[in-house]
């Protein structure tokens, strides 16, 4: 069949291209445009038709095209007012991604003629994904969702390009990660809870193409609703199988999603979508000088007006999309301040209030990254209840004691109970916060151990990107050396960190790789490095370690005196102290032990009806003797897997630069059993290390 518009039959109700009886209904939003146009294409790239759409109704252009349906490629074209000293950038040339695409066609590859001015333009289309136009997918009762415990954050292409059990095009792919040994190594490790890094379709920064790089992890997106096809080259429903075969081995899969900036930059970017369609309406200007300037909150060129109402209606509809028709099972919200920016912070600006009520949205995993680069812009610990928040104080504070620094005792402390200081608000827990030692954004955890500075050459900036204070030490030697001893201790120290963060309270989140001992070659920037420095090198990776984060995980998930989602105060409450702070004299810590500047050893006895353990941190580099309170104890734990400690005459010899975990004898049995529990899950997963 010829499309055709049928005239006078559209409906503005459901944004975006939906399917109907009689072909598909186009609807868009654009308070300033003067004509909405849907450029039809077949097969060959070649434009079909273009039909004005000819409805409007509170700012939707709409129109019903006939003889098409599921499958037909579309773009959109929008004509208006042309004054980009005013943020008007109407022009018919340049094809326009539709906002609400479900799926598209190709990557977006930059080029100029995209960002040509309407004097000079030319048709884009050539050089423009075009939407696929896809039935939808039956929706998913809402799944009862456990409360999440772990995360761990992966990067689709990272993670997959060099996995054993990955092969061909599987590669590179959200299908990737669903072979049974990607979903076994989960298992194994005891998460959760899979963090995706961005996953819609996204677009290279403007400076990484002269330099022959790419950007690797996704945080430049331009169309929210549609899966990059470099992540599911067969389409949405490959997200959709990930998700089942994830809800099956009894593991959420949360999306990191990007609604604060897109990829089309500044008001010299390239025009792919909304920009085209009505700046004003999608993106937050300020006047400077007589001219509207686009506002920068992001560091990216533009910022999303999330106090608009379309905006928030498109946030809203595409998470819920990928709840129900996807299988998501939540979020977390890079530079999650812009969310309620109107145009400064307000933790109750409509967008979190409409995401915190939908009915939908409220049921899911909610994660806010609570800062971005604008002004006032550090908003850690105010997202609400609702939320969870990743807690950058506590990756701060325990590199710190761990590197050395003086006169931290009291801070791991307050760290390791949960954050009170942050946190300890009505209607909120220790599981408001997301403890991590390491995310994208910075060096892994081995890296850490391994430089003092960050080494970002090869992204092309002269070292100039990245952070400078990653509070990171190199043992001796910046990078890798042949130095058994540096090569021991870095281990140590690795593994001491990951046992401080297993046995805090909090939710726990690790980054791909650091329970493998990955390294980035001291890069702290990564993201435009799709190559072997992000790709996980699973044949060199530490399985020793891989064993060791899953022993840790089991121990955590065995004792809830260590997970009871409650702040860490010293308080009596019947009868029993749910913690004591201990000096390896065996005393409790007073105000001088807490200011003593060289402080580096710190017990943490916590108590509870059924259970009573000491956890004990020790920085120094040579072994420490602990005295013990009354009772018998045993050991449960200990990050150094070259060490023995000794229990005798009620103290411990803790190794130097170790976390050891002392279980009152009533315990020590739950402790055996649920050690031998890991074993015969370790004999079953698949393990690659």
């Amino acid at each position: 069949m010829t499309p055709e518009l049928i005239k006078g039959a559209g409906s503005p109700e459901q944004l975006g291209a939906t399917i109907t009886p009689d072909g598909v209904n186009f609807a868009v939003y654009s308070e300033a445009a003067t004509t909405i146009w849907v450029s039809l294409y077949d097969e060959a790239d070649s434009e079909i038709g273009r039909f004005a759409l000819d409805g409007r109704a509170d700012n939707i252009w709409y129109g019903l095209i006939g003889g098409i349906g599921a499958g037909a490629k579309y773009g959109l074209r929008a004509d208006g007012r042309y004054d980009p000293d005013q943020g008007y950038f109407f022009d018919p040339h340049k094809l326009l991604v539709d906002p609400y695409a479900r799926r598209l066609d190709r990557v977006f590859v930059r080029s100029p003629r995209l960002r040509l001015p309407r004097e000079d333009a030319v048709d884009t289309a050539p050089l423009i994904p075009k939407a696929i136009v896809t039935a939808p997918s039956e929706k998913l009762a809402s799944p009862r969702r456990k409360a999440p415990q772990s995360f761990y954050e992966l990067n689709v292409r990272g993670f997959t390009m060099r996995h054993p059990s990955v092969q061909g095009p599987l590669r590179g792919t959200i299908a990737g990660l669903t072979t049974k040994r990607v979903v076994d190594h989960f298992r194994y490790l005891g998460i959760d809870t899979v963090q995706l890094m961005p996953t819609a379709a996204w677009i290279d920064e403007g400076h990484l193409p002269a330099l022959g790089l790419t950007n690797a992890w996704g945080y430049n997106p331009v169309a929210y609703f549609a899966v990059d096809p470099r992540l599911a080259p067969r389409g949405p429903q490959e997200l959709r199988h990930m998700t089942d075969v994830y809800r099956k081995a009894g593991i959420s899969v949360i999306l990191d999603v990007v609604y604060n900036h897109t990829g089309e930059g500044d008001a010299q970017g390239p025009m792919l979508s909304m920009m085209g369609l009505d700046a004003h309406t999608y993106y937050r200007f300020v006047e400077v000088d007589g001219k509207q300037q686009l506002v920068n909150d992001t560091g990216t060129g533009n910022t999303l007006r999330c106090d608009h109402p379309a905006v928030q209606r498109l946030v809203i509809e595409s998470l819920r999309y990928y709840v129900q028709e996807l299988g998501v099972s939540g979020f977390r919200f890079d530079l999650a301040p812009i969310l309620g920016r109107e145009p400064g912070f307000n933790p109750d600006a409509e967008m979190l209030k409409a995401i915190k009520a939908d009915p939908v949205l409220s049921k899911s995993i909610l994660v806010a990254e609570p800062w971005d680069p604008g002004p006032g812009g550090y908003q850690l610990g105010r997202f609400g209840k609702e939320f969870h928040e990743h807690n950058d104080t506590y990756r701060d504070q325990v590199r710190s004691f761990w590197r050395g620094d003086r006169g931290k005792v009291g801070a791991l402390a307050g760290k390791v109970a949960g954050s009170a200081e942050i946190f300890d608000f009505p209607g909120r827990k220790p599981s408001a916060g997301v403890n991590m030692l390491a995310v994208h954004d910075g060096f892994t955890l081995r890296d850490l151990v391994s430089y003092s500075d960050k080494h970002n050459e090869a992204n092309g900036e002269d070292n100039r990107d990245g952070h400078d204070n990653n509070y990171s030490w190199n043992s001796g030697v910046e990078g890798p050396t042949d130095d058994p001893a540096i090569n021991q201790q870095r281990s140590r120290d690795v593994r001491a960190m990951l046992a401080t963060l297993f046995l805090s309270r909090g939710l726990v989140l690790i980054q791909q790789g650091d329970e493998m001992g990955r390294t980035q070659q001291g890069n702290n920037n990564a993201y435009a490095q799709d190559n072997e420095i992000t790709w996980v090198d699973w044949e060199s990776a530490d399985g020793a370690l891989v064993d060791f984060v899953a022993a840790v995980n089991a121990f955590r998930r065995a004792h809830p005196v260590i997970t009871h989602d409650h702040f860490l105060t010293g308080q009596v409450k019947n009868g029993i102290r749910d913690v004591t702070w201990l000096h390896p004299d065996g005393r409790e810590m007073t105000d001088g032990d807490w200011n003593e500047d060289g402080g580096s050893v710190l017990g943490m006895w916590l108590q509870s009806a059924s259970e009573e353990l000491i956890v004990w941190f020790n920085r120094r580099m040579e072994p420490v003797l602990a005295h013990l309170p009354d009772g018998e104890w045993t050991v449960g734990l200990v990050s150094d897997d070259q060490a023995h400690v000794a229990v005798a005459d009620q103290a411990a010899t803790l190794p130097p630069r170790s976390v050891t975990v002392l279980v009152k004898a009533d315990e020590a049995a739950a402790t055996v059993e649920d050690g031998a529990a890991t074993d015969a899950l370790a004999d079953e997963a698949l393990s690659e290390t």
